[in-house]
């Protein structure tokens, strides 16, 4: 299973990413973690990625398609994997070959994920500015609404009310990409 999973910066995906990755025994990737980790990392292109996150900025398309599928080309990953973060631009859809099965978008208002960011327990992350968190919001509705719709042409879109329960989601997913019974 191929899995996409999409939303604001709140909305849950690595939550439900780790969740569906136990549950369906295929590696979860997620784009947002791998650049906080080059971006501690004193390299040119360390340095270019942590300047552009943290002013809640995307990495460009050719950076962001080269590292993905770089990761993705790994022996883990033949089996099957959950995206999260990947694709956010229509050119990312467009250049991206690695067949999708669905597309999870987890659906949650700008209100509720400045909430839930503020309330992390796990202290701010440096590229978690109320600033850089509204501009990246601001992308989000700009940039990677238009893949939402590209997708849900394909008929690969689910969508999710991710201002419900963990447990609510995940069943909610599972249900919906047909690896759960209504209960």
């Amino acid at each position: 299973m191929k899995l996409i999973l999409i939303g604001i910066q709140g909305a849950g995906k690595s939550t439900q990413g780790n969740l569906l990755s136990a549950k369906l025994k295929v590696h979860y990737l997620s784009t947002g973690h791998i650049f906080r980790i080059m971006a501690k990392e004193h390299t040119p292109i360390g340095r270019q990625i942590k300047v552009v996150m943290n002013a809640g900025l995307l990495i460009s398309d050719e950076k962001t398609l080269q590292i993905v599928s770089e990761y993705l080309a790994r022996p883990e990953y033949q089996e099957g994997y959950i995206l999260d973060g990947f694709p956010r631009t229509l050119g990312q859809v467009k250049a991206f070959k690695n067949g999708i099965d669905k597309v999870v978008y987890l659906k949650i208002s700008d209100k509720e994920a400045l909430w839930r960011i503020a309330g992390r327990e796990d202290g701010s992350r440096e590229d978690e500015t109320l600033m850089a968190v509204r501009k990246r919001i601001e992308a989000f509705h700009e940039f990677t609404e238009p893949v939402l719709g590209y997708y849900r042409k394909k008929k690969q879109l689910i969508e999710v009310d991710g201002e419900q329960k963990i447990t609510d989601i995940q069943k909610e997913i599972l249900k919906k990409i047909g690896l759960a019974r209504g209960k």
